[in-house]
This record gives C-alpha cells, sequence and structure tokens, in this order.
C-alpha cells in the first residue's frame, strides 16, 4: 500500500483503517438543525402576524378635551408645557 500524500495545512489526515463517512448522517436528521433554523424562522413569521394584525387594527386617536375640572389643569399644563419645544 503507498502512503496518501500530507493533507493540506488546517485539515486533518484519516487514520489508517478508519472509513471516512461510515457513521455520517445527513444535515436535515439532525435535531439541533432544525432548531436552529426552526426557531430564527418562528420569530420571522410571528413579526409578520404581528405586522399583520398592527395594520388590520390600528389604534384610535384619542382627542383629549382642555380640562373642565380646574383641578386638572396643573396636569394639563405640565403635559403642554413638556411637549412644548424649548426655544
Amino acid at each position: 500500500m503507498t502512503q496518501p500524500a500530507p493533507s493540506a495545512p488546517g485539515f486533518a489526515s484519516v487514520p489508517e483503517g478508519a472509513s471516512v463517512g461510515a457513521e455520517t448522517t445527513p444535515w436535515w436528521r439532525l435535531p439541533i438543525v432544525w432548531m436552529v433554523i426552526g426557531g430564527p424562522s418562528i420569530v420571522v413569521v410571528a413579526s409578520f402576524i404581528t405586522l399583520a394584525l398592527a395594520i388590520m387594527n390600528p389604534d384610535p386617536v384619542l382627542r383629549v378635551a382642555p380640562a373642565s375640572n380646574p383641578a386638572d389643569m396643573p396636569a394639563v399644563q405640565g403635559r403642554n408645557h413638556a411637549a412644548t419645544p424649548q426655544r
């Protein structure tokens, strides 16, 4: 039997007598692969479902009337002051 050529750097050589690929399984039969692919896929599908729900059922715009009760005036003025840009 002839001696095989030395392997390229970074690749392991196969010991003599060992069969290459005898115990390998296809990638689609490994459960970890489906966990790695399935997790992000479920998140993408859920995000599209959330987007569809948000588009079909938008939140209504609430119109806030001025405070009719004088006790509420400081809160309304404070809210308006906080929303006013600085000059």
